[in-house]
């Protein structure tokens, strides 16, 4: 009788390892914290965790933009690194931006690599950093007047590039 308990206790020890070794393995592989994907052109990838993203330069300006409507929008004080500064050297095109919603906008390397209308990769709005910070990773334009209208970035909406909640960076 005690031969069989310990077999079942067995059992139970080597079902509750089966199960919960991948947890902690994918818990262990897991960034900490906030973190954003970013996609090579070559299809590698490589995550940024915030703890990362705040030892880069940071670019602190006030921003808002303009909505298709013609409405300002999410004045504030950005602060976050250049997405010029996150890349590097890297030769692409266009740098497809993916928020976790699924919302997807390009930007053309010409847009990104503008200095007067710098692009960066926004971690905090007026001293609330992420995850504290609803929006998540931005993407802000942040000229030094801090304000993009429409007409000045020749779109539509010049709002459509101030993507929320930022999951992934794909280079192509």
């Amino acid at each position: 009788m005690q031969n069989v308990r310990r077999g079942m206790l067995l059992r139970l020890i080597i079902l509750t390892v089966a199960v919960a070794a991948p947890l902690v393995v994918r818990w262990a592989l897991s960034p900490r914290g906030p973190a954003v994907e970013i996609v090579l052109p070559s299809g590698t990838t490589r995550t940024l965790t915030l703890a990362a993203l705040s030892r880069l330069p940071t670019l602190t300006r006030q921003g808002e933009y303009q909505n298709q409507f013609g409405n300002w929008r999410d004045a504030g004080s950005y602060a976050g690194v250049r997405l010029t500064d996150l890349i590097g050297e890297v030769d692409y095109e266009t740098i497809d931006i993916v928020a976790r919603d699924g919302y997807r906008v390009s930007i053309e390397r010409a847009r990104v690599e503008n200095p007067e209308y710098p692009v960066v990769l926004a971690y905090e709005k007026d001293g609330i950093a992420v995850p504290a910070w609803e929006d998540g990773f931005r993407i802000a334009v942040l000229p030094e007047d801090g304000r993009v209208s429409n007409e000045e970035y020749n779109a539509v909406s010049a709002g459509s590039y101030w993507v929320k909640n930022v999951a992934r960076l794909i280079m192509h």
